[in-house]
């Protein structure tokens, strides 16, 4: 039976908890903000070069020189933007997972405790209940650590094939850049 003080305790640790996720949200956002006004300043430099540059052209053909250049270097800041959302999501997702793993794991924890002490406690004859009721929490323990290595390796192929485009992407703009 849990006492005042662990009911007390356990709400005080799960709003700590949930301050704390609050917190590394906002920490997110505001990357996302920072990342976000620091590409559209460099997009408004940029764009007036170009504009003067376009300007600034002699001929059509100076003109298509000027584009075709203008390509690689736009494809490239596209990929490395991409690639910082993908940090900023990556690293928020990862906080929530380490603290959802803590709170799993304590909460496993506590639940072998209640089982192990209903053990001890228990009357004579109810062993077989026992046992069932550890093999399901052990069956339990090990569905959750084979999601998580699923959701881990999901997350790893993810990034690869994220990395693999943005490189294709990148590799792409540079042949257009050449061709012309």
């Amino acid at each position: 039976m849990l006492t005042a003080e662990q009911l007390m305790a356990s709400h005080k640790a799960n709003i700590e908890t949930l301050f704390g996720l609050t917190q590394k949200a906002f920490e997110g956002v505001e990357k996302l903000v920072e990342l976000n006004v620091q590409a559209t300043k460099a997009a408004l430099a940029e764009t007036a070069n170009n504009a003067q540059a376009v300007l600034n052209a002699k001929d059509a053909q100076e003109l298509l020189a000027l584009q075709a250049s203008m390509v690689q270097p736009l494809a490239e800041k596209t990929a490395a933007y991409s690639r910082h959302l993908y940090d900023i999501a990556q690293s928020a997702g990862a906080e929530f997972s380490k603290t959802l793993e803590g709170q799993t794991a304590e909460a496993q924890k506590k639940f072998a405790d209640l089982v192990e002490s209903a053990t001890q406690n228990a009357p004579a004859g109810s062993e077989t209940a026992v046992t069932m009721m550890k093999s399901a929490m052990t069956a339990a323990n090990s569905a959750f650590e084979s999601v998580q290595k699923a959701v881990k390796q999901a997350g790893d192929m993810a990034e690869t094939n994220f990395n693999t485009v943005s490189e294709s992407a990148v590799n792409a703009s540079k042949s257009v850049s050449k061709k012309r």
